[in-house]
């Protein structure tokens, strides 16, 4: 009320935020197209930051149609940001190595986390990430337990990541499976056996015939990934143990191939044999 203090605590913050909730819940549905970053600037005009966390871009259906120009009207900085030229201890970021710039494939100077995934040259030639492909929205509601029990019928709440790595980061930072395919090791030890100056990719001495259908989806360029495993296999490890982040690999779809034999192997029971419907190449 105007003139009067005003009030907090957790219940009324949790009642703040039912009520931001039951609002998406109706906006959403008659705000799901994509595309027109004028109409994201105009809402943010007239929105303060508490408002803003409720936009409907932030939910489905509209965070799944969400283009990077529509993101980048209020997140622009995460772009625009660099690395310090120095770190605290005296370090010029001229004359060190970031760990991703000791693969060949890396090109250029060093760069921030969403430079490198967004618009670095290595980026821009193997990969067509967006802003949503890791940002699936985001649930104040799921960042900070605030509704101890049901309240009303809504469930609880389990508190959560911005991102789930388990369908993100692991998709191209997990670990390398040599077991999956009967090497003694790691492919920093293994390349060796494989590769020598006629054959410059040890991986397409398997891969040439098996597994060739791959890298279908939207978020990939898979001509560009192909071209350049020609020349090399730093950027066909880069991906697929060479960044490793995890101490498990992600469980890539076993798409069938021509000449693909009958019998599954053990560890490939139960995997799907087709990408993700929503990345997949055709479907929108």
């Amino acid at each position: 009320m105007v003139g009067k203090r005003r009030q907090s605590g957790p219940g009324l913050r949790a009642g703040a935020m039912l009520l931001a909730a039951f609002c998406v819940a109706m906006i959403a549905p008659h705000s799901s197209r994509g595309g027109d970053p004028q109409a994201v600037k105009t809402r943010a005009a007239r929105q303060d930051y508490y408002r803003s966390q409720w936009d409907p871009i932030h939910f489905p259906p509209q965070i799944d149609r969400a283009t990077d120009e529509e993101c980048l009207v209020c997140h622009r900085e995460i772009l625009e940001r660099d690395v310090l030229p120095a770190s605290p201890a005296g370090l010029k970021s001229e004359d060190v190595l970031g760990w991703y710039q000791t693969l060949d494939v890396y090109e250029g100077p060093q760069m921030t986390f969403h430079q490198r995934h967004l618009v670095g040259p290595l980026a821009r030639k193997l990969m067509n990430l967006s802003c949503n492909f890791c940002h699936r929205g985001n649930d104040p509601r799921e960042e900070g337990l605030f509704i101890p029990a049901d309240v009303n019928g809504m469930p609880r709440f389990t508190l959560r990541k911005m991102v789930n790595p388990s369908e993100t980061c692991l998709r191209c930072h997990g670990r390398f499976p040599s077991e999956n395919m009967g090497l003694e090791g790691d492919w920093r030890r293994v390349r060796r056996d494989f590769e020598d100056e006629e054959t410059r990719n040890g991986c397409l001495v398997c891969h040439e015939t098996i597994r060739t259908v791959r890298h279908r989806v939207r978020y990939l360029h898979a001509a560009a990934i192909e071209e350049a495993a020609k020349a090399t296999s730093d950027g066909c490890y880069g991906c697929h143990g060479g960044r490793a982040w995890y101490r498990i690999s992600y469980p890539y779809p076993r798409h069938p191939w021509p000449g693909m034999g009958e019998e599954t192997p053990e560890w490939a029971v139960g995997r799907p044999t087709e990408s993700d419907p929503q990345w997949r190449i055709g479907s929108e």
